[in-house]
């Protein structure tokens, strides 16, 4: 039964009263939702393309691969057949629950996929009910954080959780690269903003981007999934494949306007020729230099789907379109009235200067760069966004913590949640255990 649910696992609702409570919605970050492929047609079969374990990475090149439409600013998947879609499922918090909520993960418990899950039945505790005063707000992290289709359905999920709640204000709580498209939502959006919200928790957001993790993706791609885990996922040559064609992922470069500590850079030990003879040299590029890096090193990247060769470079056309993003970034203000919490992790060696070739063994051609494992040079952050850049989110801040926990754990971490339940003003009410999701797709597994 492909694509179809299995309701078995109970509803972590409670039957508690919630009148008291302010609405809460969920915001989730890059790589943060799952995504479905959806026939176009009256027939066929719904299938989860991400995320997955079993056959992930066959699905995925198979519908997930995508190309960015510089017309619409969207990025299309090349399978036209289909759509990639959101889930809806329980007030959207099946979306953000667990990524991939087969029998087989929920019996293993791989930590890894356990997105929201764990603070979902924290709030449910806490005497929050689905439908009522929880939702969850999944999307199609390819696109940009300004795309319409982001924009207006955010603002549809504020509206709901407004008016299910009887007309009480919504407190956002978002996480990573899901913190840069509220902050989009409210630079077009901000009197919508000012209607419904009333506190905006945000964790582990890159708002001045994530220089090493986010240059190395669209160089040599992504490792998603850490461990043994990773021989049942998709590639990091595959996630590659995606990536250099995902508004997202551009928006989340290094912020050349901010002012660093020490500008994030790339390193290259690049053999030259010079007078007929080798001259190894070290090349260094910046934020705003590396543009030609890309360029050089995606010249002749290239896939082949459907029996076609499909050329995909460093894509000029989504590099510009970031950058009107990241103005936009860099101007918006915080309406009047809105508490703002901000919740950034630290403790953890994270990639900041990334280095390519070595003295020894250097790059002859810049596209050797995309088949070579990088070396790092680290700062202080949660091993995804340094501590410098999630701080820095330019808004009147209620409170800013810095929490040790790497960046998807912060989602699950116990003093996280304190923080939560202090700036909410909540406490548990129950000490039972919670059960599992509600919604479960075997089919896809």
């Amino acid at each position: 039964m492909v694509g179809g649910k299995w309701w078995c696992f109970g509803d972590r609702s409670s039957d508690d009263n919630v009148s008291d409570l302010d609405p809460i919605l969920l915001v989730s970050g890059v790589g943060g939702t799952i995504l479905n492929s959806k026939p176009k047609g009256w027939f066929g079969l719904t299938t989860r393309v991400w995320v997955r374990i079993l056959l992930a990475d066959l699905e995925f090149r198979k519908r997930a691969w995508s190309l960015y439409n510089p017309e619409t600013g969207y990025t299309e998947a090349l399978d036209d057949s289909c759509d990639i879609v959101v889930p809806q499922d329980d007030y959207g918090l099946y979306a953000i629950d667990i990524l991939d909520p087969s029998v087989l993960v929920k019996l293993l418990h791989v930590t890894d996929l356990y997105h929201f899950h764990d603070m979902i039945d924290m709030l449910v505790k806490c005497g929050y009910k689905k439908g009522t005063t929880l939702f969850g707000y999944g999307y199609d992290f390819r696109q940009s954080n300004r795309i319409d289709q982001s924009m207006d359905d955010l603002k549809e999920k504020l509206e709901t959780a407004y008016k299910a709640s009887g007309g009480k204000k919504v407190n956002l709580i978002s996480h990573s690269m899901g913190g840069l498209l509220v902050s989009c939502f409210i630079s077009l959006h901000s009197d919508v903003f000012s209607k419904y919200v009333k506190k905006w928790i945000t964790i582990a957001t890159p708002f001045q981007g994530a220089p090493g993790y986010i240059n190395d993706t669209l160089l040599t791609g992504l490792q998603f999934v850490d461990g043994i885990e990773s021989y049942f996922f998709v590639s990091r040559w595959s996630m590659h494949q995606l990536l250099i064609e995902c508004p997202s992922i551009y928006e989340m470069l290094p912020n050349p306007e901010f002012k660093w500590k020490k500008q994030p850079e790339i390193f290259v030990w690049r053999n030259r020729s010079q007078n007929g003879e080798d001259l190894v040299k070290l090349e260094t590029y910046d934020p705003s230099g590396c543009v030609g890096l890309f360029e050089e090193a995606l010249k002749d990247n290239e896939i082949e789907y459907n029996k076609k060769t499909i050329p995909l470079p460093f894509n000029s056309s989504i590099y510009k379109w970031a950058s009107t993003t990241r103005k936009m970034l860099n101007s918006v203000q915080l309406p009047e009235g809105i508490d703002f919490y901000n919740i950034y992790g630290t403790s953890f060696d994270t990639p900041f200067d990334v280095c390519y070739g070595s003295e020894t063994d250097p790059i002859n051609d810049p596209s050797e760069i995309c088949h070579t494992l990088p070396e790092y040079s680290c700062v202080d952050g949660d091993a995804t966004v340094p501590a410098e850049s999630a701080m820095a989110d330019g808004f009147p801040a209620i409170e800013r913590v810095g929490i040790p926990g790497a960046h998807r754990a912060l989602l699950r971490d116990e003093t996280v949640f304190e923080y939560i339940r202090k700036w909410l003003e909540i406490e548990e009410k129950s000490s039972t255990r919670v059960k599992t999701s509600k919604v479960v797709d075997v089919g896809s597994a």
